[in-house]
């Protein structure tokens, strides 16, 4: 049989698909009673006329010397991860490699799940702690344009999910910049965002001692009554917020210096209508809470998490047990980096804070890794699993708080944390054995997030 191409190919596709369109609007019966060979040739019309399809991507396979199990805390040899996509395939050893992979030589590293940081705040810079506030000294503009800069640094830090807890006065740009992350305009970790923190006046995140009769926004949104703090949620949910922060207690400068009681900004019934209304809209809710009464209504209240809480009593630490509380020690970002910060109080704090995640480890309070990195240099927020084994936390659980913890907090964990068949292609490789060595988090050497690889060696 003669193939016929080009032009008289396309007219005699068109003919036949043509006929065959019209016999069809006339009666589907009369496709039976038409012959054999024009069967033939219409299907072998439609055949060639239709797109072709697209090719297969190429899978991607990682050779790993070492592959790390935060679950079950096992390390396989020689282990081998497949990628199809932005998810893993399989992982294990003896792994046949399809024809056509990619493969990614990590055999002089230890590879594992992507890392997670549960309190972040991209769009902050360590030199917004000093001096005059951001909202004052720097545009939005400016600010997320650091903001792209800074989720770079993390993202090659090993940080491939983070939950950002406020804007720091920086607006909606958090949402921006998560969803310029997730179109892959800019590269950075994934990102789930909280806006604007709820806290009162007078409180936490107020511009103070600025002149009175100047208007300067505030860094959050001041909620003084109930009808406003749920209005706040509701805002905040319309403009893209993933999860909500709320201020339930003072920081440093409303803490007692004697008898270290922060400051309560909320009572336990309004931060119950916080958490009521934000679930209303399937969001959790986070509690910056430092201790005392205000720490302990947000957790009676039912938040998900609560921040910092280096002066939480044992009172405290029992209902989070109780209730199911997650708590982001945030220890590094409270030792003193300063001449001005090294006063008797802070040593104190910090006196304190080990106590007390010493304590929560033996009650058994659920743990999440969380920094405060832009407090400190973005890219460094691996210093912090440094900080929680020196205060007693074995290394493959330090690690379980920055992966599969840190999943069931974000309530991620049949996409994240692990490196498992159907999960994202969340995979980094590191010099040397984390296990052993704690400094192995600061040698990053591979980086991949949803199957893209960001960093390589």
């Amino acid at each position: 049989m003669l193939l016929t191409t080009g032009p008289r190919l396309h007219s005699f596709q068109n003919v036949h698909i043509q006929a065959l369109h019209s016999s069809y609007q006339a009666s589907p019966r009369i496709l039976c009673r038409m012959r054999p060979n024009i069967l033939s040739s219409l299907a072998l019309a439609l055949l060639l006329s239709a797109p072709a399809l697209p090719a297969h991507a190429a899978a991607t396979v990682l050779r790993c010397g070492q592959l790390l199990d935060p679950v079950s805390g096992s390390m396989t040899r020689n282990a081998v991860i497949l990628v199809d996509g932005d998810r893993i395939e399989r992982a294990g050893p003896g792994i046949a490699i399809p024809a056509g992979a990619k493969v990614v030589d990590l055999s002089r590293a230890t590879c594992l799940p992507g890392l997670i940081d549960s309190h972040t705040h991209v769009l902050l810079q360590p030199e917004d702690e000093r001096g005059a506030p951001p909202v004052i000294t720097k545009s939005q503009a400016f600010r997320t344009i650091q903001g792209v800069a800074a989720a770079k640094k993390d993202l090659e830090a090993g940080f491939t999910t983070l939950r950002d807890l406020d804007s720091e006065g920086a607006g909606f740009a958090d949402v921006d910049l998560r969803n310029a992350i997730e179109r892959g305009i800019v590269p950075g970790p994934r990102l789930l965002v909280s806006t604007y923190a709820l806290t009162i006046t007078g409180g936490h995140m107020n511009n103070s001692g600025l002149n009175p009769d100047l208007d300067v926004p505030d860094p959050a949104a001041l909620t003084d009554s109930r009808d406003a703090m749920i209005a706040e949620v509701r805002r905040e949910v319309k403009y893209g917020a993933d999860w909500i922060k709320v201020y339930a207690t003072g920081t440093m400068r409303h803490i007692n210096p004697v008898t270290l009681e922060p400051l309560s900004q909320f009572s336990e019934d309004d931060l119950r209508a916080v958490v009521d209304e934000a679930r209303r809209w399937g969001k959790d809710v986070a509690a910056h809470a430092y201790g005392g009464e205000g720490a302990k209504n947000a957790i009676r209240a039912g938040v998900r998490s609560i921040e910092h809480g280096m002066l939480l009593d044992d009172e405290a630490l029992d209902l989070m047990v109780q209730r199911g509380t997650w708590w982001c020690p945030t220890l590094s970002v409270y030792l003193p980096d300063s001449k001005e910060e090294d006063t008797e109080l802070r040593h104190r704090i910090v006196a304190h804070h080990k106590e007390v995640f010493q304590k929560a480890m033996q009650k058994g309070v659920k743990i999440a890794f969380g920094t405060d990195v832009g407090a400190f240099e973005h890219g460094t927020a691996a210093r912090e699993l440094r900080r929680m084994i020196d205060y007693g936390m074995s290394p493959l659980d330090a690690i379980r708080t920055a992966t599969v913890r840190g999943a069931e907090l974000l309530r991620m964990e049949k996409l994240i944390g692990t490196i498992e068949p159907g999960k994202y292609a969340d995979v980094i490789a590191v010099e040397g054995d984390p296990l052993k060595d704690t400094g192995a988090f600061e040698r990053v050497v591979f980086v991949m997030k949803g199957g893209e690889v960001f960093k390589a060696p």
